[in-house]
């Protein structure tokens, strides 16, 4: 049987979870995911647990936060001044924004933290820091 190897496009079905056992994502009622082993288009874990498959296997991938999203960066997390949101956006910690960069990149961040004067905006990506569980099903090799 062959398998998956490093510049080979795969199409996986996959489910997510965090170490509370929640799902996060999963591929459960969509197309399989596909992608190029090995492009840097998956986390690094995700990429290290296909190789080496084969179509029709199934397997278990547990994969460190270092080599899912990495760690929680404290540059990434910015504070703004509240006059600086517009209004109509309702501010409650956890919700999701997109922001600008000063090159105008989109970009999401969550807002973490509230006050009179300001609001705290986290750009990192909300499982950075968390290991990560994948249940994964090669489908097919091309």
């Amino acid at each position: 049987m062959t398998q998956a190897k490093s510049g080979d496009t795969v199409s996986i079905h996959y489910t997510g979870t965090l170490n509370d056992g929640s799902t996060f994502d999963s591929s459960a009622g969509r197309d399989p995911l596909e992608f190029t082993l090995g492009s840097g288009q998956v986390i690094p874990g995700f990429d290290k647990g296909v190789e080496g498959m084969t179509v029709g296997e199934k397997k278990t991938v547990n994969i460190v936060a270092d080599d899912a999203y990495g760690q929680p960066d404290d540059r990434a997390r910015q504070p703004v001044p509240r006059e600086q949101i517009p209004a109509e956006i309702p501010l409650e910690v956890g919700i999701q924004l997109q922001m600008q960069s000063p090159t105008g990149q989109v970009m999401p961040v969550t807002v973490v933290e509230i006050s009179e004067t300001e609001v705290i905006l986290d750009a990192n990506h909300p499982l950075a820091g968390k290991d990560l569980t994948f249940e994964l099903e090669l489908v097919s090799i091309a």
